[in-house]
């Protein structure tokens, strides 16, 4: 008799305005020169039962009701700011959907967003969308993804390295 694989189910895509301001707003745990990663961990909050002092049991906060299930949330930031033509900001989009999916298990069961922060060179990548900057976008979202999943990548305050 065959024992199921446990499977993860798979990383949920943000859709809406108010949970990418929340993830957003849950701070930065990994940075690189074009893309910072956003984390907004999503935990059973205690909540106080009516005559009581101290929180038990387990209720979602506001917040964390945005996302219905506690998996792994993803979104993509690409703005025309920093990737002008359409299908450069199609490919950069597809890259971090791409690459979180090799990462999925790695990362907590959390909100995150990948957020581009600053153009690639225009005159090293003249293409719209090369090979070339592709697999320049898909070598630095692996980095990105590597440093929020190590041990070390997030300080007690909450904070990136």
């Amino acid at each position: 008799m065959q024992v199921p694989e446990v499977q993860r189910s798979k990383v949920h895509r943000l859709k809406t305005r108010p949970q990418f301001q929340a993830a957003l707003a849950g701070g930065t745990v990994s940075r690189t020169s074009h893309f910072a990663l956003h984390r907004l961990a999503l935990m059973p909050k205690p909540v106080a039962l009516p005559g009581t002092e101290h929180p038990t049991g387990s209720e979602l906060s506001e917040v964390q009701a945005l996302f219905g299930v506690l998996d792994v949330w993803l979104g993509a930031m690409v703005p025309k700011r920093w990737a002008r033509r359409a299908v450069t900001r199609n490919a950069i989009k597809r890259q971090i959907y791409n690459v979180s999916a090799h990462f999925a298990e790695t990362l907590p069961c959390a909100a995150h967003v990948v957020r581009m922060r600053s153009e690639f060179d225009r005159k090293q990548f003249i293409s719209a969308s090369s090979d070339a900057l592709k697999a320049a976008v898909r070598a630095e979202l692996e980095q990105l993804f590597a440093r929020a999943a190590a041990p070390t990548a997030v300080h007690a305050r909450g904070t990136a390295a």
